[in-house]
């Protein structure tokens, strides 16, 4: 062979080939269904361990009040720990779903705390103009109105969390990325309101009100790009039904009550033993806050950091 000829041949030099990115566990749209599955065999083991254990940690004489606190803690952990192991599976941050730390806490809920407060207000006054709902006198006195006022609000707070994460965090952002934010939205609502017929008192058009309040919940979270709005509304709405208002909540009528009011009229009005969730006028406030809400909060540009590759299409983080 010719050395000569062969050195005057180009030289040829392929380009680097660049590595594929590492795309995170689940994180296809195949995916989606075996998260949303893992999630909820995950939160069903964990609850069955956890109220197995408090079972038998608990007394026999503990006070139904403490039965239901400990009960919500069990709720909670079992929503939270699956999360944070599908966080670490996927390799997400927990807070693109729907509660991020920065925020924990800070102004978003704090407008939550007080459009909830107000919007039951708004219900709970429409009601009495129209005869059917009576104030009554105090139920309690002195320290004891402080007392509960934090009880219930602390107590609800926990609720807010738990179902908010459970049925608007994780659920949502992940059947999100395959059905669409607003058809998973319509199922996990809906979804939320079969689950108060459980509630004793309950009946299908409270459960039904229920459905339409969590479209709501999903309306600030497509707004404000994350659930601590819809945690700090859902806890002041219940705090005001059960302990300013003292009136059913969801078919639930809790001791510790402010007031000693009730109902007189039809159960189209009043909500019968359910409370204000089946009146008709609860219909009516959701309508004006969700055309309220449209107009004040926008849609946020959702990020989610720190992936490989690029973000999927929903995610939640300020």
């Amino acid at each position: 062979m010719d050395e000569t000829a062969s050195s005057e041949l180009p030289l040829q030099i392929s380009p680097p080939v660049e590595p594929d990115p590492v795309q995170p566990p689940l994180s296809g749209p195949s995916g989606v269904g075996w998260g949303f599955l893992l999630y909820l065999l995950m939160f069903f083991m964990v609850l069955a361990i956890t109220s197995t254990a408090l079972r038998f940690l608990m007394p026999e004489t503990m006070a139904q009040i403490w039965k239901s606190v400990v009960g919500e803690v069990a709720f909670i952990v079992s929503a939270f720990i699956p999360g944070f192991i599908m966080a670490r599976i996927e390799r997400r941050p927990f807070g693109v779903y729907g509660l991020p730390k920065q925020s924990a806490f800070g102004r978003m809920f704090w407008m939550g705390m007080l459009w909830g407060i107000v919007a039951l207000t708004m219900l709970m006054v429409a009601m009495r103009v129209a005869g059917v709902f009576h104030f009554g006198g105090l139920s309690l006195s002195g320290f004891r109105i402080l007392k509960f006022a934090v009880f219930w609000m602390i107590f609800f707070v926990v609720v807010g969390l738990f179902e908010e994460f459970l049925l608007r965090g994780y659920t949502q952002f992940t059947l999100s990325r395959g059905l669409g934010f607003w058809p998973t939205a319509l199922i996990l609502s809906f979804a939320f309101g079969a689950i108060h017929l459980g509630n004793q008192g309950e009946d299908k058009v409270g459960a039904l009100g229920a459905a339409i309040i969590g479209l709501f919940f999903c309306l600030t979270l497509q707004r404000t790009g994350n659930l601590w709005f819809a945690v700090g509304l859902h806890a002041s709405w219940d705090w005001g039904e059960t302990f300013l208002y003292s009136v059913p909540n969801s078919g639930l009528v809790a001791p510790g009550h402010l007031l000693n009011s009730w109902f007189e009229g039809p159960k189209w009005l009043t909500g019968g033993s359910v409370g204000p969730e089946a009146s008709i006028f609860v219909f009516i406030v959701m309508a004006l806050m969700a055309v309220l809400f449209h107009f004040l909060y926008k849609p946020v540009k959702r990020v989610e950091a720190g992936l490989t590759p690029p973000a999927t299409p929903v995610a939640y983080q300020e």
